[in-house]
């Protein structure tokens, strides 16, 4: 099957004028200059060429959520634009088989002299749905808007948020094959973010629409996408895997297999101080061999070899687990909270290893920091970024509701269901009698 979106090489180019840098001048100075340089070419304006996107090529296939990110200036709104036909590529070529329907900035796609009600049946339009199908979504439309009371109203005096509200809730019920949305939404409150991500997971995945969102949430993005694409300086850096994508974007490594551990030759190059230097970490997940992935049903342990550099040290080693947001997920110690008066280590190698259980850490990227503390406790080296890695969900039951569980963990807890009253009970024969 052809996919929705082809892009091939597409490169966009502005030309950005600029004023040469002059001595301050009076206001006498500056009449004089302009009535001396009437009819002539302005002095000191020049223009540079500015390439705001350069040989971007991609596909994405019909369902597909991508997420698009990238530091600021990177080319991800002129992306969109050229996706939306607001803009035209300076080279290459853009194949949509499919209505797309943009959320790129406040005021984008509405006529800001019509009513809400009117945008909602022009905006329709403009995606070529007949009347009728707009009055069927039309009450929809209105409830995830929250707008009612003002859908009378011109939208020139709705606020930023009531705008961004019913632009998405236009956008997203009118059926289009591709969704295009950019950062707009941050306008909205929190709960209406949410109600919008919510309403985007379930276009692509019930409705088998094409998403592609700009963000710089990271979270909402590894929530909503399965895919990622990295763009910076106007080029494409990555596109795959939305956890890996995310990871190299936030300047991290991500672990793959076979590639799990990182090493340190000697304790002249190896990070630490005169105290603490450590040789090497490594992640091993359970089970025979050691080429498959670190997903949710299996543990791994998180193994940490450190020379001791000076005698008669006591020492406690503190691993972290924090989310690539740095939201703190877990903290353990090497030795029992209880029991700080830990025997001294002689000088040389040692290997330290905490194993985490499976169904404890859900799907997502995961930063690992390392203290090391002696037994006051005071900190000897605290490595911040000692290692990343993604935890994958293999599930394969193929549910139609399955996705990702919300929170940094995803245990499987022990539930009990039980029958507590007899279906005789008479409460029971009352509310089915309506009394």
């Amino acid at each position: 099957m052809a996919p929705i979106i082809h892009i091939e090489n597409i490169s966009k180019k502005y030309l950005i004028g600029h004023q040469s840098r002059e001595k301050y001048l009076t206001l006498r100075d500056r009449i004089g200059n302009m009535i001396g340089s009437m009819g002539k070419k302005r002095q000191g304006r020049y223009s540079e060429e500015f390439w705001a996107l350069q040989d971007i090529s991609f596909e994405v296939n019909q369902g597909e959520s991508v997420g698009i990110i990238g530091p600021n200036g990177a080319g991800k709104s002129t992306l969109l634009k050229i996706l939306s036909r607001i803009t035209e590529p300076t080279t290459g070529r853009v194949t949509l088989n499919g209505r797309v329907a943009s959320l790129l900035e406040v005021g984008t796609g509405f006529h800001p002299e019509l009513t809400g009600r009117e945008n909602i049946f022009l905006n329709g339009a403009i995606l070529g749905m007949r009347k009728a199908d707009i009055i069927k979504k039309f009450d929809e439309i209105v409830a995830f808007s929250e707008v009612e009371k003002f859908l009378d109203t011109p939208v020139k005096r709705y606020s930023s948020g009531m705008y961004v509200r019913l632009a998405f809730a236009v956008a997203a019920h009118l059926e289009p094959e591709i969704l295009v949305v950019d950062e707009v939404l941050a306008v909205g409150d929190a709960q209406f973010q949410k109600k919008c991500l919510g309403k985007m997971d379930d276009v692509a995945r019930n409705h088998g629409r094409t998403v592609l969102f700009v963000s710089h949430n990271m979270q909402a993005i590894q929530n909503l996408c399965s895919t990622g694409i990295l763009l910076k300086n106007g080029k494409m850096e990555k596109k795959g895997n939305v956890l890996q994508v995310v990871s190299t974007y936030l300047g991290t490594t991500v672990t793959q297999p076979n590639s799990r551990e990182r090493r340190w030759g000697s304790p002249d190059t190896a990070p630490g101080n005169e105290t603490i230097r450590v040789h090497g970490i490594c992640i091993k997940p359970d089970g025979p061999g050691q080429t498959q992935q670190i997903t949710m049903n299996a543990g791994f342990t998180i193994e940490i070899l450190f020379w001791n550099m000076v005698s008669d040290l006591r020492l406690v080693v503190n691993l972290c687990l924090y989310t690539v947001e740095d939201t703190p997920c877990l903290e353990s110690l090497s030795v029992d909270e209880k029991e700080w008066n830990t025997k001294p280590f002689s000088k040389g190698l040692y290997r330290s290893a905490c194993h985490i259980p499976a169904y404890l850490l859900n799907q997502g990227t995961y930063r690992v920091r390392i203290f090391f503390l002696n037994d006051s406790p005071s900190t000897l080296f605290d490595f911040r970024d000692a290692m990343f890695f993604s935890v994958e969900d293999l599930d394969e039951r193929n549910l139609p509701w399955y996705g990702k569980f919300i929170g940094v963990v995803h245990p499987r807890l022990q539930w009990e269901t039980e029958k507590v009253r007899d279906e005789a009970d008479t409460s029971i024969n009352k509310l089915h009698a309506g009394g």
